[in-house]
């Protein structure tokens, strides 16, 4: 039976995202179909009742597991029925669970085990005297007189003594595989557990990020997944040991209770003392192993939301856009890499400065930055955020004021990754011919043009936008990062003639395979034209261009709508728009008045309904409008490059550049990020660290405190705000995206106009 045809779980999914069981139905369907999440969001909107990424994301994650518990159900009940034990009251149980854990409890008695205490006394024949035991039915004989009847030199079975710890070592087992008593635990475990860590013996006193938690205890049920992961970092590090605490009285009373029928019968003593072994033994390891499991687990999966919060954050960073950008590599000895780069991202020229210490060459640089500025029209500076950064900042800048070159601005951009990028096989087929470095400040200079486009060409594991990266499940982390990075391209929308393999291959639908033979038809045959031409390449078959056509963009092309984000599925319904205006699909876009005065109930039928008449409507009136915000570059202080620069009490701007889940670090110009705590984010009170700020978002902090030996800094926006105010977000002139001037005396203009004169 399929997942579509199991109503149980259709209602277990529906309950669990919280949408209707239509919804959930349809939404599988979609996904069984192989439709990928953006074009399910986007383009079947009536089908799934208008749910987001994130709701289809959540149920495809389902779906994944669903499935997978029903090929394991099948391969356990074949397990079972192969021993000759499958009872039919055990294949409606299995058959009837749908959790994992449950399942795998279930599974546990007839599981294929190694030799174990159990094993051992069973082989001994000793089975009949435990079940006597354990079922406690008084007979003509007591339990000693029973067990003397197993003596036997043969099976090493002394005495009855030896037979009774025999079969209550069988009885321990029964207990610990008792799928009731296992979930039972669990469950108490989860509720009423104690995470406690302790430092190991012999490093009471050593200094270490750890500290806290040396002696430390916090409920299973509260404790928050950075100090989950912390604790597991500190035990993996051999700093810390940790274990889950639990009321041993308490549980052994639940488990006596449930096994001793009669407190006061010959069975009592015996069976009180196999449920203490099988606690300590087997049921409290076994739980203990499983519940850590489910922390770090949980610990993981909030870890991980908050890496793809962040990373969604910083691929939709404000582009500066399409203009000439001069990518600058700081570095002191081996001197500043440049890289001069187009307003489309192509390389003009490349060289290196060397403004700084040791050389100084402050007139050299100069002269070498004036001649690059005057020969390619240049609107703005990009320094990466490394070490010598703002030294060659502050070089920049002076020069720029004293040679009174106006309209261009200067940004410092987090160069995160920059690295990888440079040694990575797509930089190597880019610029097989240049030095890492060069590449580094290509990446940077393209990074202010447009951060989306450069990042998705780096891991993104690379950028470092979260918490303990490396100790999260790794599959899962990627599957996370590649799906946010997925959506966020595909919310963009890419341009077809200008994008690269590594930009296309995010596009719903398309693979890496695809991209590059999209690039390969482009470099052939140029331009694309129309959207209609990729199915003429290899691979771009039928499935595909639905998946993918609406989110590739191609501007000036033969079709108007081909540069818009409505699907080729839907030109004829805009056909007939513009028909029933008596104008031509080119006179309709952008035309306000005409939109507006569409009555969309006309245009719907069965597929076609109102969320995807308003999509398109709203498309028509701003036609491939990029989502992003408008770009604004930070400003840090020249008298502040070091920490040793900083004093409490400082006033300084500085941009986000990662959110945990206790607060959010800063970047303000000294090579080190601050750190904002949770409490001071806002003057009121909130939970999480996002709802005031976000990655690449530049704001005002004041200095709390500096430790300059432990590389820390204390920062604060609260103690910027008036009372019962939001966390304050900088106000700056936007700098907008320039077109491309006719002249340099045309694109200065524009620029001074924009940048009010700086």
């Amino acid at each position: 039976m399929s997942i579509l045809e199991n109503s149980i779980i259709l209602k277990k999914i529906a309950d669990e995202i919280g949408v209707t069981q239509r919804q959930a139905a349809e939404t599988l369907s979609l996904l069984e179909e192989g439709g990928t999440v953006p074009f399910i969001a986007r383009y079947r909107k009536e089908a799934t009742g208008n749910l987001d990424e994130v709701q289809i994301r959540d149920i495809d994650e389902r779906r994944v597991y669903f499935k997978e518990l029903i090929e394991r159900k099948g391969v356990i009940l074949n397990s079972i029925e192969e021993q000759g034990k499958l009872t039919p009251v055990l294949k409606a149980r299995i058959e009837g669970c749908y959790e994992k854990t449950e399942l795998e409890d279930l599974y546990l008695p007839y599981k294929p085990k190694r030799k174990t205490k159990a094993t051992v006394a069973i082989e001994k024949g000793l089975e009949p005297l435990a079940r006597f035991i354990y079922e406690q039915v008084p007979g003509d004989k007591t339990i000693e007189v029973f067990a003397a009847e197993f003596i036997s030199e043969e099976k090493s079975v002394s005495t009855a003594d030896d037979a009774i710890e025999g079969a209550l070592h069988i009885i321990a087992e029964w207990v610990a595989e008792n799928a009731d008593f296992r979930k039972a635990l669990r469950e108490m475990m989860q509720k009423d557990g104690v995470v406690s860590s302790k430092v190991l013996k012999g490093k009471e006193g050593e200094k270490s990020k750890f500290e806290m938690y040396y002696e430390f205890k916090e409920p299973v049920s509260a404790i928050p997944s950075h100090r989950m992961l912390a604790i597991r970092r500190g035990a993996e590090e051999e700093v810390l040991s940790f274990s889950i605490e639990m009321d041993e009285a308490k549980v052994l009373g639940y488990l006596q209770g449930q096994v001793v029928k009669d407190s006061k019968s010959i069975f009592a003593l015996h069976l009180e003392k196999a449920v203490k072994d099988s606690y300590s033994r087997l049921l409290n390891p076994a739980i203990q192993t499983e519940v850590r499991l489910a922390l770090k687990k949980r610990a993981d999966e909030e870890a991980i939301k908050v890496f793809e919060e962040n990373m969604k954050n910083l691929l939709l960073s404000p582009p500066a856009g399409p203009i000439s950008v001069i990518g600058v590599d700081p570095g002191m000895r081996t001197g500043c890499k440049v890289a001069v780069i187009s307003d489309t991202g192509r390389l003009l020229e490349n060289t290196t400065i060397y403004p700084t210490e040791p050389r100084n060459d402050i007139a050299g640089s100069t002269k070498t930055l004036m001649s690059i500025i005057k020969k390619h029209k240049i609107s703005a500076i990009a320094i990466g955020n490394g070490t010598g950064s703002r030294e060659t900042e502050s070089f920049v800048r002076t020069m720029l004021r004293e040679q009174k070159v106006e309209g261009i601005f200067c940004a410092v951009v987090n160069e995160a990754g920059a690295s990888v990028y440079s040694a990575s096989d797509i930089a190597r087929e880019e610029f097989p011919e240049l030095d890492l470095t060069v590449r580094g400040a290509i990446s940077i200079a393209r990074r202010l043009q447009d951060p989306l486009a450069e990042l998705v060409k780096i891991d993104p594991k690379a950028i470092g936008v979260g918490q303990y990266q490396h100790d999260v499940d790794q599959k899962k982390l990627k599957e996370g990062l590649d799906g946010t990075v997925e959506s966020c391209v595909n919310r963009v929308g890419v341009d077809l003639n200008t994008a690269s393999y590594a930009l296309l291959r995010y596009v719903a639908g398309i693979n890496e395979s695809v991209a590059k033979k999209v690039v390969k038809y482009r470099e052939e045959k140029g331009r694309f034209r129309s959207r209609q031409e990729l199915v003429k390449i290899s691979g771009f078959g039928e499935k595909t261009f639905q998946q993918a056509a609406g989110f590739l963009r191609i501007k000036g092309g033969d079709n108007p709508l081909d540069g818009t984000a409505v699907h080729p599925e839907s030109y004829p319904i805009v056909e007939k728009m513009a028909s029933s205006l008596s104008i031509k699909v080119a006179e309709l876009i952008e035309n306000v008045k005409m939109v507006q005065s569409l009555d969309i109930n006309r245009f719907m039928d069965e597929k076609t309904g109102v969320y995807t008449l308003n999509d398109i409507k709203e498309e028509l009136l701003k036609p491939g409008r990029d989502p992003r915000d408008k770009f604004v570059a930070a400003s840090f202080r020249d008298d502040v490059k070091e920490i040793t620069d900083l004093q409490e009490g400082m006033v300084l701007e500085g941009v986000v550049t990662n959110v945990a889940n206790f607060g959010a670090f800063v970047d303000i110009g000294v090579h080190q990020d601050g750190l904002i705590h949770l409490s001071e984010l806002s003057n009121r009170y909130i939970k999480d660290p996002k709802e005031a700020v976000k990655v690449g978002e530049v704001v005002k902090v004041k200095v709390l405190s500096v430790d300059v030996p432990m590389k820390r800094i204390s920062l604060s926006i609260k103690a910027l705000l008036a009372p019962e105010a939001g966390a304050k977000k900088l106000e700056r002139k936007e700098i907008q995206k320039p077109a491309a001037p006719k002249t340099m005396n045309d694109q200065l203009a524009a620029l001074k106009a924009k940048f009010g004169g700086r």
